[in-house]
């Protein structure tokens, strides 16, 4: 029974944690709009269609060079001690 007068403060100071933490969050906005994420997740979003000059310039950085798979097959291809 004495366990309670440890227990019981402990409680209230939990359930003042969590009211403070709620009224913060209500404070900053966090409950403001709750709609637009809910149909976010439901609907996909158009994708971007990218223009020629975009991808043009984008085809350098994309492009791997010609001896990029050589150096990956012989590091595959060495045995590692054990």
């Amino acid at each position: 029974m004495d366990i309670l007068y440890i227990l019981v403060p402990i409680a209230l100071v939990f359930v003042a944690l969590a009211v403070k933490a709620l009224f913060w969050a209500i404070n900053n906005g966090q409950y403001d709009d709750l709609d637009t994420e809910a149909h976010r997740i439901l609907f996909d979003e158009k994708p971007k269609v990218a223009s020629s000059k975009e991808l043009n310039s984008n085809q350098e950085f994309t492009s791997l060079p010609k001896d990029s798979g050589n150096e990956l097959n012989r590091s595959q291809n060495q045995k590692h001690p054990s």
